[in-house]
């Protein structure tokens, strides 16, 4: 891991009237990391991380996103990375080659390029005899893999994966871990929210966030040891009790 900066956050504030849903919250990622941003229901990590994909206004402070504002220049920060929700952003209606020709297309790749990284993913993920069929007919499994190839598609720096493997059975969430290694190696940074605790152990560094603070951010051992827990579900349990705000 490399000491390059490729996320800057700084007093970064989000508030809705009355509402602090973001509260003045300052971190750094850098190249290549394996980033776990975690909280619960409500804690503003998901509100967060609209500010930093330029999708909502920061209401103060300051953050990049590989090297481009939050505030002017939003349109960079959406070119340059890559984005998965937990609804896995594929189309059902369209076939699993129709939506790699379409997000190709979004980011101006060149046709080309789109049929030799089609190719490339239908061969990596063992899926050539299903590229002419409707995504919608694909188990979840393989959906939540082939969105997350769509998503680097572009090969980005960095990808936001959102509560990315909901749903899925333990086997296939350590398989979709393994392509998420394997994008760090080769250089993507990986911002990942997570409700479970047991992916947080396979991050670099993990933040923590509580009544839209970050109340921890270390890497999971060290968490471990500074509060004298045995696993970081109990680090989280023991930083979630102290949450005062309910869910929005």
């Amino acid at each position: 891991m490399s000491n390059d900066k490729v996320i800057t956050a700084e007093q970064l504030t989000k508030r809705f009237g009355h509402f602090t849903a973001v509260d003045h919250i300052s971190f750094d990622v850098h190249k290549g990391e394996i980033f776990g941003f975690l909280g619960a229901n409500g804690a503003g990590k998901t509100t967060a991380m609209r500010m930093l994909c330029g999708l909502s206004m920061p209401t103060s402070g300051k953050a990049t996103v590989a090297g481009f504002d939050v505030y002017k220049e939003t349109e960079k920060i959406k070119r340059n990375i890559g984005y998965m929700s937990q609804k896995f952003s594929l189309y059902d209606d369209l076939t699993v080659k129709e939506n790699m020709k379409f997000y190709g297309g979004i980011y101006g790749m060149s046709d080309k390029f789109i049929k030799e990284k089609t190719g490339y993913i239908l061969n990596h993920l063992h899926l050539e005899s299903e590229g002419d069929k409707l995504v919608k007919s694909l188990p979840l499994g393989w959906k939540q893999k082939l969105a997350f190839s769509v998503a680097i598609f572009h090969e980005p720096g960095i990808v936001f994966l959102d509560e990315p493997t909901g749903g899925v059975d333990p086997v296939t969430r350590r398989e979709f871990w393994n392509m998420i290694y394997q994008a760090s190696d080769n250089g993507i940074t990986i911002f990942v929210t997570t409700h479970y605790m047991d992916e947080a152990e396979y991050c670099n560094r993990v933040s923590i966030m509580v009544d839209g603070r970050i109340d921890a951010l270390d890497t999971p051992a060290q968490l471990k040891k500074t509060y004298e827990a045995k696993s970081m579900d109990e680090v989280f349990l023991k930083l979630a009790r102290k949450a005062t705000r309910i869910e929005i």
